[in-house]
């Protein structure tokens, strides 16, 4: 499916469509047929969850014809920022094409960590990442970067976490691998830190 900025006419139909149980609002399951990666496959479910928290103003774990309307132009907007990044138009892009993609966007990550993002991301694992798993990449490392710009007071790339902090972004077991001395406290660089996230899969 090609994404527009339809006119609200299309784009109710395209609600109501999806709307199976004629509520008003959709779930997240609703939402996922109503979306594309254009390869013929699910929208990934995941990524799909991840913009229902954007977009669900209610907490209800649904989303309003007005937040769909939100959400379809977010969509459409990361479809255009793919298509500029996916400079062979093979409807997915490369590792490398990823690292233009996030170098742009003001990253600035080693290229191990590229293969770790790779890893993370490519469900095909054929050196890949589709539409959805790019939105969803990003939405990620977004999330991660926010959090940990909070306790990056110094704006140095490098911050100090407690044990009880650390608990909240993996696991105990990589904490504890970091923490040499048991003093419950560890200093990490910016990228450590996301590794140690993206292949704790949480």
């Amino acid at each position: 499916m090609a994404y527009a900025n339809p006119d609200v006419n299309y784009l109710r139909s395209i609600f109501q469509k999806v709307d199976r149980d004629g509520s008003g609002a959709i779930d997240a399951r609703e939402l996922q047929s109503a979306l594309s990666n254009g390869n013929w496959t699910p929208f990934n479910p995941d990524t799909v969850k991840l913009m229902m928290g954007m977009f669900d103003r209610s907490g209800s774990n649904t989303i309003s014809f007005n937040d769909f309307g939100a959400l379809w132009k977010y969509v459409v907007d990361w479809q255009n920022c793919f298509k500029t990044y996916d400079r062979d138009n093979s409807g997915n892009i490369s590792k490398d094409e990823l690292k233009t993609a996030l170098t742009t966007f003001g990253y600035r990550f080693s290229d191990p960590f590229y293969n770790v993002l790779m890893t993370r991301f490519d469900r095909s694992k054929r050196g890949q990442i589709y539409f959805d798993d790019f939105i969803q990449c990003c939405i990620v490392l977004h999330t991660l970067t926010s959090t940990f710009k909070k306790y990056d007071e110094s704006q140095k790339g490098i911050v100090t976490f407690s044990y009880e902090h650390f608990l909240s972004a993996t696991l105990t077991q990589a904490f504890m691998q970091y923490d040499t001395d048991r003093d419950g406290v560890i200093t990490i660089p910016y990228e450590q830190f996301l590794h140690l996230i993206f292949n704790a899969r949480i």
